[in-house]
C-alpha cells in the first residue's frame, strides 16, 4: 500500500536535496517531527541509522536504504509487524524541483494498519513536503 504527495518547489534541486539530507534540521520546518538524532555521524548513507520522534509517538528507529544524489532517499522502519518504507524523490522541473513523499507499506497487516494509518500519514507528508518548500524556497 502507497500514500503519496507530491509539491512542486521554486527551487533549485541541489538545493531541495541539502535541506533533505540535512535531517536534524527537519523539526526547524516541519511540525511533524519533535526531534530527529542520528545513530551514526558522517553523511547519511545506506545503512546509517536515524531516531526520530514525532508528535504523539514513541521515537522510532530508522534505517536508510537509498541514497541517489540528488533525487532519491529512503528509509525504513517497523511498526506493528509491518515495514514502512519513507522515500523522498526529486524531479528537477520547469519551475524549479518536483518532490515527491512516499510511504509503502509491506508485510502481512499492511491493509489494516495501512485503513488506520492512511490519513494520520498523508496529513504528516503534506505538512513535511510544505515545510520542505517553505524552507528551500527561503519562507518563514
Amino acid at each position: 500500500m502507497r500514500i503519496e504527495n507530491t509539491v512542486t518547489i521554486a527551487a533549485p534541486i541541489e538545493k531541495v536535496w541539502d535541506i533533505t539530507l540535512d535531517v536534524e534540521k527537519w523539526p526547524d520546518h516541519t511540525p511533524t517531527m519533535t526531534s530527529i538524532q542520528r545513530l551514526d555521524s558522517g553523511p547519511l548513507k545506506v545503512g546509517s541509522k536515524v531516531q526520530i520522534k514525532q508528535p504523539g509517538q514513541r521515537a522510532k528507529t530508522w534505517t536508510v536504504t537509498l541514497v541517489d544524489p540528488p533525487t532519491g532517499f529512503a528509509w525504513s522502519t517497523r511498526m506493528a509487524g509491518t515495514t514502512l518504507t519513507a522515500t523522498h524523490l526529486l524531479t528537477p522541473s520547469q519551475t524549479g524541483t518536483t518532490n515527491s513523499l512516499r510511504v509503502d507499506l509491506e508485510g502481512p497487516r499492511k491493509v489494516a494498519l495501512g485503513a488506520m494509518l492512511r490519513r494520520p500519514i498523508l496529513s504528516a507528508i503534506s505538512k513535511e513536503n510544505e515545510g520542505l518548500k517553505a524552507a528551500a524556497e527561503g519562507a518563514s
